[in-house]
């Protein structure tokens, strides 16, 4: 019997990109969905993808990483580490902090999902080249946030085009 990867090569790409929990696992349906959508986004901004891995944690975990590898001793939701060289495919670990997610939810006013998704995304588009330490490139990192969570986050009963 064939597989369905022998009639569609593309659909098990999504495989490559896994999520971890250094913290107990929390709700957070559709994690298939949200693979496959991620490849598709990589392919759209011309990255292949190797191994991506996602670990949720909590801030004195993500902490202790700002420490050691960045010299920064702040709080922070997100760290992407790309690991892969220059024009090779994508090997990068993002380290979630939940704890902070949840908190800029509330300090933001938007639902827990919305939250991490975009620092989903966010760790992504650093991914694909976008960087955000001048005031310009955040504003189009949050842009580029926000075209994903609208492509993503679809309300019900709104077609797609």
């Amino acid at each position: 019997m064939a597989s369905l990867a022998e009639f569609c090569p593309m659909a098990n790409d999504y495989q490559h990109i896994q999520f971890h929990f250094v913290v107990p696992p929390f709700h957070f349906p559709n994690r298939t969905a949200l693979k496959q959508f991620l490849t598709k986004q990589f392919k759209g901004e011309g990255k292949e993808v190797e191994a991506i891995n996602y670990i949720f944690c909590d801030d004195s975990y993500l902490l202790q990483i700002n420490q050691q590898y960045l010299q920064h001793d702040t709080y922070t939701d997100i760290i992407t580490f790309e690991l892969s060289p220059k024009a090779h495919p994508l090997v990068s670990d993002i380290y979630i902090s939940v704890e902070r997610v949840k908190e800029n939810a509330v300090s933001h006013r938007v639902s827990f999902k919305n939250e991490l998704h975009r620092v989903i995304f966010h760790g992504a588009l650093h991914l694909c080249g976008l960087t955000d330490k001048t005031k310009e490139q955040a504003a189009t990192m949050r842009q580029r946030e926000d075209e994903w969570l609208g492509k993503y986050l679809v309300p019900r009963g709104t077609a797609l085009k």
